[in-house]
């Protein structure tokens, strides 16, 4: 692969690996520590020591390997099927499963799962790891998306994303008192120059900008926090997650979008994809799906509402 080259600028600080991990996307910090070990990250050209800190004005050059290939294999593992025929299946996926095989989870996601269920059934056109898979939602974020069988239907789906006329209603809390009853975000978004991890608001002629929409409505207010509804317009990593954090309402229990202190007994933001309708791509037939909001999503409602009762 090609090394990464970094410029520390200079408010960089602190240890070298910590710095580092956080700007290769991609890249753990106990891998690079391990490629430390192994002389294949230098600083203006010499070999450096994970404990090292950070020099604002040198040149850091991360050589990373080729990556080895990942197989994606059927697994036995349980899934929520909420509607399935020859062309498609609507999974209600949990919180913390991951969609599709990558080099940090390389087995247990959703399409390991689909393999098994599917019988191999699954479109080609997500390649060898994303069988089958049209859109994803994010490991910690439950409810529905729709799995293609085969290349036709996929093709189908993906042009209704593509014109923005799959509907996606996703239902959260966020941090804080919304002044309207309703609104929408509309901005570009990125990669996180400061932290390539992350996604963020970036002007529209950033390098991979993308615009995205987020409509938003207001369900239930508990003074600190408020519970609402999210259509999506375009569905961009992170979309919600940064939308709503770019105008002061953060996500419950998100760690990277979030205050520091975050709520860790949700595991992750508080955010459902509870609504999908679309066309269906056979029979030409609107087909919309609800899913129930889950338990952790349940149990912190009904806790906010006890709070705000008292």
């Amino acid at each position: 692969m090609e090394p990464i080259e970094i410029t520390a600028g200079p408010q960089a600080a602190g240890r070298l690996d910590a710095w580092l991990a956080g700007q290769c996307e991609g890249v753990s910090r106990s891998a690079l520590q391990g490629l430390m070990e192994q002389n294949l990250v230098t600083r203006d050209g010499q070999p450096v020591n994970k404990k090292d800190k950070v020099c604002p004005g040198s040149v850091y050059r991360v050589q990373l390997p080729d990556p080895q290939p990942i197989e994606a294999v059927p697994q036995d593992i349980p899934l929520s099927i909420v509607y399935e025929d020859a062309d498609l299946v609507v999974v209600n996926k949990p919180k913390g499963m991951v969609v599709h095989p990558a080099p940090g989870n390389p087995d247990g996601t959703l399409v390991n799962a689909l393999l098994y269920h599917c019988a191999g059934q699954l479109s080609g056109i997500g390649g060898a790891i994303r069988p089958g898979i049209v859109h994803r939602i994010d490991k910690d974020t439950s409810g529905l998306l729709v799995v293609a069988k085969n290349d036709a239907a996929h093709q189908a789906l993906s042009s209704q994303l593509s014109v923005h006329s799959i509907h996606r209603v996703y239902h959260a809390i966020v941090y804080g008192n919304l002044k309207e009853d309703e609104g929408f975000v509309e901005t570009w978004l990125g990669r996180d120059p400061r932290d390539r991890k992350k996604m963020a608001v970036v002007p529209e002629n950033a390098t991979g900008a993308r615009y995205a929409y987020t409509g938003w409505r207001v369900l239930e207010r508990f003074g600190n926090f408020t519970y609402i509804a999210c259509k999506l317009k375009t569905g961009r990593t992170h979309q919600i997650r940064v939308h709503m954090a770019s105008i002061g309402h953060p996500l419950a229990g998100d760690a990277v979008y979030g205050p520091r202190n975050c709520i860790k007994s949700l595991q992750g933001q508080c955010l459902h994809a509870k609504e999908l309708g679309f066309v269906h791509p056979s029979t030409g037939e609107w087909i919309q799906f609800d899913s129930p909001l889950p338990p952790y999503f349940t149990d912190f409602l009904n806790r906010l509402r006890k709070e705000h009762r008292a």
